[in-house]
């Protein structure tokens, strides 16, 4: 029995061997990679997450939950909509390496008074730290008591409008801001978790 070559393997030379070369290439370096992060997990004593700092990773996404942004739903509250169109919530990142940031908010509304909902939440806001109060007069007594620290979270990005509570706890890396302020018979508040990384 005689063997031959089929003409397409012969009118392509060195096709075959090109992409088997790729593709070899290919599963050595994936080899690789899971080889160092695996090494990485195992040095660290921790798993991989979201916003790992040895990953590449972006995410839009038009859902976001109390965990999160970090913290508790007010008991009762809604998801509060501005438009029909509109949503209640939204996560997005982009990281790579040591570079990156991640967002994510939730909107919500409850008949309770504004006041009751910023007790609520100067009390869930209280495990990230000194607390600030960035609205109105309160803004001013915030700047004055901000420590030289640069990692503290601080007011000056913050414009409320009248009758509006923003309050602020964490780091520059890793803040959590809450918006609250009333439209009609409702409160309407906004939780927002804010994480950056290599400024």
């Amino acid at each position: 029995m005689r063997v031959t070559r089929s003409n397409h393997a012969s009118a392509q030379p060195g096709g075959l061997k090109c992409c088997a070369v790729g593709m070899a290439m290919l599963g050595l370096l994936c080899g690789a990679a899971l080889r160092m992060r695996a090494q990485d997990n195992k040095d660290s004593g921790k798993s991989g997450s979201e916003m790992d700092r040895n990953s590449i990773g972006f995410i839009a996404s038009k859902e976001a939950s109390a965990k999160d942004v970090g913290l508790p739903a007010y008991p009762g509250a809604r998801q509060h909509k501005d438009k029909s169109d509109d949503t209640p919530a939204v996560r997005l990142g982009l990281w790579g390496g040591n570079s990156g940031f991640k967002l994510a908010v939730l909107k919500l509304e409850s008949n309770d008074a504004p006041e009751k909902v910023a007790t609520f939440y100067r009390k869930a806001l209280a495990k990230y730290g000194k607390i600030l109060d960035c609205s109105g007069s309160a803004r001013a007594g915030a700047e004055k008591k901000k420590s030289t620290s640069s990692d503290e979270v601080g007011c000056e990005d913050e414009q409320a409008e009248p009758g509006e509570i923003i309050l602020k706890a964490g780091t520059k890396e890793e803040e959590h801001v809450v918006g609250i302020k009333t439209e009609g018979d409702l409160t309407l508040f906004q939780l927002v978790y804010v994480e950056t990384r290599g400024k």
